[in-house]
């Protein structure tokens, strides 16, 4: 069963869940990409983009 509910600020998962990760986007060439442990290969993921000033005051060179 999967169940996906999508709100302005609010979002609503029921689906069976293994893992969790929260995440840096990096940049990768001209593009960027998000790491994650082997034990999700193949895996069918969601990326979530969030508005999150807590990192806007932890930039790094590379990020910026």
């Amino acid at each position: 069963m999967r169940v996906i509910e999508l709100k302005k600020g609010n979002f609503t998962l029921e689906d069976e869940v293994i893992g969790f990760l929260e995440k840096r986007v990096t940049k990768f060439g001209t593009g960027a990409k998000i790491d994650c442990p082997k034990e999700y290969l193949g895996k069918r993921v969601y990326v979530l983009v969030c508005k999150d000033d807590q990192w806007e005051s932890e930039k790094t060179p590379e990020t910026d």
